[in-house]
């Protein structure tokens, strides 16, 4: 009974807390936890007509469509080296950026290039694509350029080795000005008389940011690589189908596990096959995450997740 007074009396306590927390409990729940029922897809020859409960239970066939591709082994590297390629270089990045974000003192110029950097994060991938189309396609600008500085067409729209580097360069772009923001966040809430006795003491400000500031982001680090492990298993689709499409000529770099079903998908008309994929890649994921935080637990405890 004192159990449920206490609990009345935080909720009392604290209720605008509480109630700034009921919209994202409604939108979680909603869109996350109601749908996990879907699940079911995966083991059952579904049925529009029969619906999800009333469709014929096939065990673990429709995994079968995935491990029998003979390019599982192509699409499983390409996701998994195109994510990890994804990660080192947009958490090193957005360190760094962060870390320039703070040494501007002028805080008008600082919150404008701030904006600036953070705009990409909201462009349309489809509209990257338009753009880059017009830099590196047949008749692009930057295509132009090295023919008349003596160079070979590259043919970036026929040669799939350019493209994990064409990908992460585009990634960075987008993303890294928006992954910044953690990091200032954590720069701006660290304690200031540290950084006063650190110059007091004659510290330069790269020894600043090498004694300081980086080893207090480092668990920072190490919680968002490890929520982003989590994906490892889970191919942008929305940036690689926009700038790829079906140009079955880049596949060997770019074809990733999503972009992959998506085409059978469409093919096959079979959506117990994909919902199979996805929950494949949720478990694979949720292992890694596992995994990752057991060892982060032993090296550094404090920037385990749980």
């Amino acid at each position: 009974m004192n159990k449920v007074k206490s609990i009345f009396a935080e909720l009392h306590k604290n209720k605008v807390l509480y109630l700034m927390m009921v919209p994202t409990i409604i939108w979680v729940t909603v869109f996350c936890y109601v749908p996990m029922y879907g699940v079911l897809i995966a083991f059952k020859d579904f049925s529009y007509k029969k619906g999800i409960w009333g469709s014929t239970f096939v065990g673990l066939k429709n995994f079968e469509f995935l491990f029998h591709y003979k390019g599982v082994g192509r699409i499983f590297f390409n996701t998994i080296f195109l994510n990890v390629l994804f990660i080192v270089t947009g958490t090193i990045l957005s360190i760094f950026f962060a870390l320039i974000f703070a040494e501007i003192k002028n805080k008008v110029y600082s919150r404008v290039v701030q904006t600036i950097a953070i705009f990409p994060h909201f462009v349309s991938w489809t509209v990257v694509a338009m753009f880059l189309g017009g830099i590196i396609g047949g008749s692009g600008r930057f295509t132009h350029w090295i023919i008349e500085h003596g160079g070979n067409d590259p043919q970036f729209y026929n040669n799939a080795l350019w493209w994990p580097l064409i990908l992460v360069v585009l990634k960075i772009w987008q993303g890294v000005g928006y992954g910044t923001i953690v990091y200032v966040a954590v720069i701006t809430g660290l304690d200031k008389e540290i950084y006063e006795a650190a110059k007091v003491d004659g510290a330069s400000r790269l020894q600043i940011i090498l004694k300081i500031t980086l080893p207090q982001l480092k668990v920072t680090a190490i919680m968002l690589t490890l929520m982003s492990i989590g994906k490892i298993f889970n191919g942008d689709f929305g940036m690689i189908y926009a700038i790829v499409g079906e140009n079955s000529q880049l596949y060997a770099t770019t074809d990733v596990i999503d972009t992959f079903v998506y085409r059978a998908l469409r093919e096959l008309n079979n959506l117990g096959m994909s919902t199979a994929t996805s929950f494949f890649q949720s478990i694979v994921g949720l292992v890694m995450v596992f995994v990752t935080n057991a060892i982060t637990k032993k090296i550094e405890p404090d920037a385990a997740i749980f």
